[in-house]
């Protein structure tokens, strides 16, 4: 019986998110090439945010509407690329990638885009080359190693002008946050670090969205 209500709820979960990804807008044919080298080529392809997760992350930009954001872990670029499309046309993302072996493959689907003006690439630590960027940002993008989510946070905090949005996907982690006793892996533990502090942070409003794997939506006042 606890067989079939796993069935049933996970074959539910499958229909609804066919339904949602029926209902909105398409991927372009770059994403949707840039998601299928992805299977083929790397050994994690389910670490890319994907259509749903992009047209979010798009919608996002669209009703904030940034002219300066920040992305911590490019990985594919699939993201990056959806947060450019919701930028207007004086606006700019930099992403920071800190897997140098991922260079050549973020690039080459850079190359392709109509939109790789508004985007600067930067290779290394987030917290080390942080410096290098002149002025504020609007939006931040979080989406980097799990366990160093706290440190992520504080290093871009004073970046973001007031009014600014923090977004920090896979807040829930696969539900390894609900756990109970609570997982000893890193990744885990330091996104229920992050969360922890995200809540006792009274210079913020901040809400988790239960969209894929959590994302986080965080407002500084």
């Amino acid at each position: 019986m606890y067989v079939c209500f796993l069935l049933y709820f996970c074959i539910g979960k499958v229909n609804e998110e066919s339904y949602i990804l029926d209902h909105i807008d398409e991927e372009d044919k770059l994403l949707a090439e840039l998601y299928r080298k992805a299977h083929i080529r790397l050994l994690r392809p389910r670490m890319l945010a994907g259509h749903w997760q992009g047209r979010v992350l798009k919608m996002l930009v669209r009703l904030h509407r940034p002219k300066r954001i920040l992305e911590i872990g490019t990985y594919t670029g699939y993201a990056t690329l959806c947060l450019a499309e919701g930028l207007p046309e004086d606006g700019v993302i930099h992403t920071v990638e800190i897997d140098d072996e991922m260079e050549d493959f973020i690039r080459e689907q850079f190359e392709q885009s109509p939109l790789k003006d508004k985007i600067r690439l930067h290779i290394g630590d987030i917290r080390n080359v942080i410096d290098d960027m002149e002025g504020g940002f609007d939006m931040v993008y979080i989406d980097g190693n799990k366990r160093d989510y706290c440190e992520y946070y504080d290093c871009v905090f004073e970046r973001v002008r007031p009014g600014g949005v923090i977004l920090a996907d896979n807040t829930l982690w696969n539900k390894k946050v609900e756990e109970t006793p609570p997982s000893n892996d890193q990744q885990t533990i330091g996104i229920i670090r992050f969360n922890e502090k995200i809540k006792q942070d009274k210079r913020i409003e901040k809400i988790i969205l239960p969209l894929r794997d959590g994302l986080t939506v965080i407002y500084k006042l």
